[in-house]
């Protein structure tokens, strides 16, 4: 977690050197870090003369950068641009052992709506996730294994703000995106894996 308190101290440290607060507009600025969490299911399949179970796949959690661009189109509605860097994860395979990696991006569109005015400001949004997938590099006994390129699926979001002064808040949140892939073998599928990340996420946002 040495990543989330750098980026805690960072836009604490940032608060400190605002100038006058003045009027904000409609563009906002979130830096923060999110705990993304996969649920691991994924679907029963037969390779190298083995049954392997339901929910057999799994891929690691970690702990990512988050760079979130908003622009309020009045005082409940808004919309967001969640980004991230590529990041990289391990897929494991159970009574296998380690699989390989692949690495993601994978930016999100949410409406946000805001029935609060106010300091703290509770909200709830949903909309579309995209995430590239590539540079997958699995292996099993020798025979290579591939992942889909990309997969697009409904996300949802609950947090809030609290208005530290008229430029600067803190927001905590919590997202649910759909993201999904068939794992394959020479062309075929073997299973799709369902990642289905949860998003535990804080930070700052600065607006302008």
């Amino acid at each position: 977690m040495n990543n989330l308190s750098y980026l805690i101290g960072l836009g604490v440290a940032t608060l400190g050197l605002t100038a006058t607060p003045a009027i904000a507009g409609p563009w906002s600025v979130r830096v923060g870090a999110t705990y993304l969490q996969t649920v691991d299911k994924s679907d029963a399949f037969r390779a190298l003369d083995i049954n392997f179970a339901s929910d057999a796949i799994s891929v690691s959690d970690r702990t990512i950068p988050e760079i979130d661009v908003g622009y309020a189109f009045n005082e409940k509605f808004s919309a967001e641009l969640v980004l991230t860097i590529p990041q990289e994860h391990s897929v494991y395979l159970a009574g296998v052992g380690r699989l390989g990696s692949f690495k993601h991006l994978p930016p999100t569109l949410l409406l946000q709506y805001r029935p609060l005015v106010g300091k703290f400001r509770p909200y709830v949004a949903a909309g579309v996730n995209f995430t590239l997938i590539f540079d997958d590099n699995l292996v099993v006994a020798g025979v290579p294994l591939a992942l889909e390129n990309y997969s697009v699926g409904l996300a949802g979001q609950v947090g809030f703000d609290y208005d530290l002064n008229e430029r600067w808040s803190f927001n905590a949140n919590l997202k649910k995106a759909v993201i999904r892939t068939d794992v394959l073998a020479g062309g075929a599928a073997l299973s799709e894996a369902r990642l289905d990340p949860w998003l535990y996420a804080i930070g700052f946002v600065r607006k302008f």
